[in-house]
């Protein structure tokens, strides 16, 4: 069963900001008011972990593989990994590829942009999305604020410009998503463009048979609402944590850093060459950073821990080069 903890030094911070989280049986809500109160409030989500899908990645690509796979000739199959998956992997697959229609990311886009939802700063969002720690090992487990610190850490160790380092420390933030009552298959998962036909090159292709939009014929041609050539910047990719950072993050990062967030989950494209009719020159060039990026999102996940405390002055004047004190989520 997928649950989290929220441990109790932890709820001193939904307290503070008049929010509560409340389970239901499918997902986690935040509510004004009510202070929380005991250890734990469990989620039923096909995953035991959120993070179990981001080790299912590099389990599909190990470090080493060329960029983007190559490919020889059409429906050529994923590399067949799909044998030892995890159950709870392969219903979340299910179920992201059942749900994810236009009607439901329209909608998506509808609730939560502009962002809205609430007001804070970005290492205040980072203690927030900290609220969240795996409550089957709670002592072992990484925090989101370590995970978020490592990626950060490695790109900053490799002598990348500032914006990247950044990139690397908020690219995941959108996972707060999960905060504010959304499933786990509307927050993770690979991204891939909906209203047109679905390509063979996402992962777990035959869920999407369950899908409604399959029995719409605008939607199941090789372009279907778009034209050739159109760009990834007008495809409605399938909802998640992705395309909501991005719009937190737009008015404030440089356009690759921006690519680095918004697509870095689209691996139907920037690893298996997926829906090049689509795309157009500009995005040659923002995918060539999504690609360099995307090593540090896979493989950055060591065991050592991150000194927070002495980290923290670091990134705190690196976010205020480029983040407002407040920010819209």
């Amino acid at each position: 069963m997928f649950g989290f903890l929220v441990a109790a030094e932890q709820t001193r911070f939904s307290m503070r900001h008049g929010l509560t989280l409340a389970a239901n049986s499918r997902r986690w809500r935040i509510r004004a008011g009510t202070p929380l109160r005991g250890r734990a409030m469990k989620n039923d989500g096909p995953m035991e972990h959120l993070d179990d899908w981001e080790e299912s990645l590099a389990a599909r690509y190990p470090a080493g593989d060329s960029l983007p796979v190559p490919r020889s000739g059409e429906g050529a199959a994923f590399r067949d990994y799909s044998q030892n998956v995890r159950p709870g992997i392969r219903e979340f697959y299910r179920l992201n590829h059942r749900h994810q229609t236009v009607d439901f990311v329209e909608s998506k886009k509808r609730q939560y942009l502009p962002p809205r939802t609430k007001r804070m700063g970005v290492w205040e969002a980072m203690e927030f999305l900290n609220t969240l720690v795996d409550d089957s090992d709670p002592d072992a487990d990484f925090s989101q604020i370590e995970h978020l610190l490592q990626t950060a850490e490695a790109i900053r160790h490799d002598g990348h410009q500032r914006w990247f380092v950044l990139a690397g420390l908020v690219h995941d933030l959108g996972k707060i998503l999960c905060l504010f009552g959304e499933p786990q298959w509307a927050v993770v998962g690979d991204t891939f463009p909906v209203g047109c036909a679905f390509s063979d090159k996402v992962v777990f292709p035959e869920f999407f048979a369950e899908n409604p939009d399959r029995e719409r014929p605008e939607y199941q041609t090789a372009s279907g609402i778009y034209s050739e050539g159109c760009g990834l910047d007008d495809l409605h990719l399938s909802w998640g944590h992705d395309e909501y950072m991005y719009h937190v993050a737009k008015d404030y990062l440089p356009a690759e850093a921006l690519a680095m967030i918004r697509y870095h989950s689209c691996y139907a494209i920037h690893r298996e060459g997926g829906y090049t009719h689509l795309l157009n020159e500009r995005d040659g060039q923002m995918l060539r950073w999504v690609r360099a990026f995307n090593r540090y999102d896979l493989y950055s996940k060591g065991d050592e821990r991150p000194d927070v405390r002495r980290l923290r002055p670091y990134y705190e004047e690196l976010v205020a080069e480029y983040f407002p004190p407040v920010l819209d989520w």
